[in-house]
């Protein structure tokens, strides 16, 4: 065999190893057809018409002449349609890139400008944005168009699947903490190798559906309607976080994942309490345990006879670096080391990029499978966070003796107080760790003498826990320069949040330059 012939031969074995997320969504149609694959309020959808749904919607975008690797825009909240158009994308070959219906009109203009979308899919809530930030994009508005579309849609041939695994699936925003946000390109390779992370560390069956409550333009729920289509399961589809519906949704509804978010899981254990719900039963619940006050880990565990999810994850690696571990039902963690996921490869390193001795903090960096692509039409942040072949997640690590991972915080967000660098998260731990301590945050603030100090936010069930109180705390746990200056005892609706429940720390630091509090 000549080399050119072995190229060739080559050439095609890789276009037989080349499975895309439409392919297996072929598969599971072929499998269950009449298994419900996506239920909304009192509606639900089989496969087979989610099947019909979709190629129809695939044939409305050919006819307006979208061909693989144009970008559609979907500006919505949750509602099935949205995983419909999930699902035409991954079938015809175009890029769905989600935006964040929370952004101010410079951020949504700036996304949208971005990606250059040839459509922009709206829902009627969020019409008056498309039209202030879409520019000339034509808009397809959910609703009565969006059905007359699909009824319209011509008739032909079934679908041919034309992507390669490494065609973009998806474009998830960055939640842009610094800048503007940047656009995640995700892959079809990327989103399959998702799926298999989480049924290999967070298995699952066909017969536990997912709640997409939590934005689908994040990865949280974007990878786990995938993971469930892929399996043949249901994805029940809510209009973001109402208390007292997933507390319903769990008393009926055998579930895999919950996503239970920072912030929100007080008022979802009040729901489940007021309402009396009895879990149907759930698999795994959480999300971000270190942003959690430890007492209501143990609660809600309790509550819904569920470990917590220890994870650490991004939008640019999915679950990846560190989600295997488990927080078991009923404990108050003493740690919250992580766990390496499956299937990848971690470093932790220096500025220099050179490996740190165990028990360093180094910044972590990754090889995966499920990492995604890079940042759209961002050719230098590509090349500062993808170096040597590894992608630099900018998140500070310790490893432990014992092989377990500690997050130390955000390379990029240290205080730099009298020249000695200060991780808020490590003051955080401290602060969530004690009892009657609802919430707490740490940021920086400018000093004259000292550069920058660490300030608190803290919100405490507990009248005793003053600021004074607070202060004894941290001085008992921590070395003195780490121990805030300020305590701010605030209430939960003061702690301004993302739509992943984060709380966003520059709006905090911008709180402190204004007016004496």
């Amino acid at each position: 065999m000549t080399s050119g012939e072995q190229a060739i031969d080559m050439s095609l074995g890789i276009m037989a190893a080349g499975l895309t997320m439409g392919g297996l969504f072929a598969e599971t149609l072929r499998r269950c057809p009449d298994d419900i694959a996506l239920q909304e309020g009192d509606r639900c959808w089989s496969y087979a018409e989610l099947d019909r749904r979709t190629a129809a919607l695939c044939r409305h975008w050919q006819g307006l002449g979208l061909t693989r690797g144009d970008r559609v825009a979907i500006l919505s909240e949750n509602r099935a349609e949205y995983v419909e158009c999930l699902v035409a994308a991954a079938r015809m070959g175009v890029i769905l890139a989600c935006q964040n219906w929370r952004q101010a009109d410079p951020e949504l203009t700036h996304c949208l400008s971005l990606v250059t979308p040839s459509l922009l899919v709206v829902s009627p809530r969020h019409a008056d944005a498309a039209r202030r930030c879409a520019g000339d994009t034509p808009l397809l508005m959910l609703g009565d168009a969006y059905e007359a579309a699909l009824a319209s849609a011509p008739q032909g041939a079934p679908l041919q699947d034309p992507c390669t695994p490494e065609d973009g699936l998806v474009i998830l925003y960055t939640s842009g903490t610094t800048g503007l946000p940047k656009g995640a390109l995700i892959s079809h390779r990327a989103e399959i190798a998702r799926s298999m992370l989480q049924m290999i560390d967070l298995p699952t069956g066909r017969d536990e559906a997912f709640v997409a409550w939590a934005p689908l333009f994040h990865m949280v729920s974007t990878d786990t309607v995938f993971m469930t289509l892929v399996q043949g399961g249901k994805v029940i589809v809510t209009d973001g976080f109402v208390p007292d519906e997933l507390a319903l949704i769990v008393g009926r509804e055998r579930l895999g994942r919950l996503t239970l978010m920072p912030g929100m899981i007080t008022p979802f254990i009040e729901a489940m309490k007021r309402l009396g719900v009895a879990p149907a039963g759930v698999k795994w619940a959480g999300v971000m345990a270190d942003l959690v006050p430890r007492e209501q880990i143990a609660e809600v565990t309790r509550l819904l006879g569920a470990p917590y999810l220890n994870s650490f994850g991004a939008t640019e690696t999915g679950l990846p670096p560190a989600s295997r571990g488990m927080i078991p039902v009923g404990m108050v963690p003493e740690t919250l080391d992580k766990q390496q996921s499956s299937f990848c490869q971690i470093r932790l390193v220096d500025t220099e990029g050179n490996d740190v001795p165990d028990g360093t903090p180094g910044e972590l960096a990754i090889r995966s499978p499920a990492l995604f692509s890079g940042y759209w039409n961002n050719p230098q942040a590509n090349r500062e966070d993808f170096r040597n072949g590894w992608f630099h997640m900018g998140d500070m690590f310790r490893r432990n003796p014992d092989g377990t991972l500690t997050f130390v915080d955000r390379r990029k967000y240290l205080i730099k107080s009298g020249g000695e660098n200060i991780y808020p998260a490590e003051i955080e731990r401290v602060l969530l760790a004690e009892p009657g301590v609802v919430d707490a945050v740490v940021v920086r603030k400018r000093d004259d003498h000292w550069g920058e100090v660490p300030v608190a936010f803290v919100v405490t069930g507990d009248d005793r826990l003053t600021a004074d109180a607070l202060r004894g705390i941290c001085a008992r746990a921590i070395a003195r320069y780490k121990v805030p200056r300020e305590f701010h005892l605030v209430s939960e609706s003061d702690l301004p949040r993302s739509t992943t429940g984060k709380i966003k720390r520059h709006d905090l630091e911008s709180r402190l330059e204004g007016p004496e509090r």
